[in-house]
This record gives C-alpha cells, structure tokens and sequence, in this order.
C-alpha cells in the first residue's frame, strides 16, 4: 500500500534547488485533473549517449506549447478534442502552475506492458508507439507520479536556460518569493485515473 502525501514533500528539505521538467502543456493540464498518473519519456538528441534520465524525484511542470499536441492526445472527458489555449502570461514572464513528485521510476522494453499503461495516460497509441521504437532500442522511461496545483502561479522572469530541447532546467531557487512559499498551500491532486500498481520499480533518484 502506497502511502498519499497530501504535502509536497519537497517542503521538509530545506537545501532543495528547484527544477522544472518540460512537459506538453495538455498533458499537464490532464496531471492537474487527475487524468494521468504516468509519464513516459524516450528521450533525444540533447539527453546525449544515456537517454534521457529520471535526474530528480521532486519538480515543477513546464508545459511545452505547440499546437500540434491537440491532435497527438485521446479526447477530453466529454469526448471533444482537448482545447488548446496558451496561458496569457506577461510579457516576458514564465507562469509555473504545477508540481509534480516521483513516487516509482524505472525503463520498460516490452510493448505489450507499454499498452497496459494506456488508461493512465492521454497520449495516443501511434505517439507511445513512435516513442518506443525511436533510437537503437526500443523501450520507454517510465515514473508514476503524483501532482499539485499550486494555489498562485510561480511567476519568473523568462531567460535563456528556460529554453531549447532539454528535459530538465534549474529554476532560482529565491526569485518572487521563493519555491517554499511558491509550495504553501499547494493542493493535492487525487488520481481519477488510478495508478498501475503492478508496475513496481526502485527509485534511486
């Protein structure tokens, strides 16, 4: 039996440097819902030689935004395609709504347990599969996780190491306020989804 930290956990390590993980937006809003308790990851050219890595356990979401995405993911709950729409943020500011915590990590080969992650995610099935078959083997990273929606927006000044390809970029730990009161009064979100229990890995991040 997991146990559900309604706290972000982040909260009781005083030294902790914040980091963001690029995500699709629309698959960070259905995280905000509880419509997903998975993610997978192939990862790319700029992950290098390893692929890409589960580096932190504890994160803020960084939506990616593209419209393309809109049609890369199953319908929305009442069955119409998922609305894209892109935060208005100021100009030159970057608004960070969401955290997200690792509670199972690991690497899965096998495309028929790929398929039984289906109800935990909204990817569709053509964009998992192109995920598993890229790059000399096939196979995914997998974490299942647990999400937050912050009660104000993270609000930051935009800059340069926010962009590119990358997966994983540090956030200042101090800028408007700092991650501990960006954190406070976050709320727990429950998984309407469920989790897959038996997929069971060990954390070592």
């Amino acid at each position: 039996m997991s146990f559900v930290f309604s706290t972000p956990r982040t909260l009781a390590v005083e030294d902790w440097r914040p980091v963001a993980y690029k995500e699709w937006q629309l698959v960070a809003e259905a995280m905000a819902r509880g419509e997903q308790s998975v993610l997978l990851r192939k990862g790319g050219i700029s992950e290098g030689k390893v692929g890409f890595q589960w580096l932190h356990r504890a994160f803020f979401l960084f939506p990616s935004r593209f419209h393309e995405q809109a049609e890369q993911v199953l319908s929305g709950p009442n069955g119409d395609m998922r609305p894209f729409e892109a935060p208005a943020d100021p100009e030159g500011d970057v608004s960070f709504r969401y955290y997200t915590e690792i509670q199972n990590c690991g690497r899965i080969t096998r495309w028929d347990e790929v398929t039984k992650l289906a109800p935990y995610h909204i990817w569709t099935e053509a964009i998992v599969r192109e995920r598993f078959e890229w790059g000399d083997e096939p196979g995914l990273a997998w974490a299942t996780v647990r999400t937050w929606r912050l009660a104000q927006p993270w609000v930051l000044a935009d800059r340069a190491t926010f962009g590119g390809c990358r997966s994983w970029f540090g956030l200042p730990a101090d800028e408007a306020g700092g991650w501990r009161k960006a954190l406070e009064g976050a709320e727990f979100v429950p998984s309407n989804c469920g989790e897959p229990d038996w997929l069971v890995g060990e954390t070592t991040i």
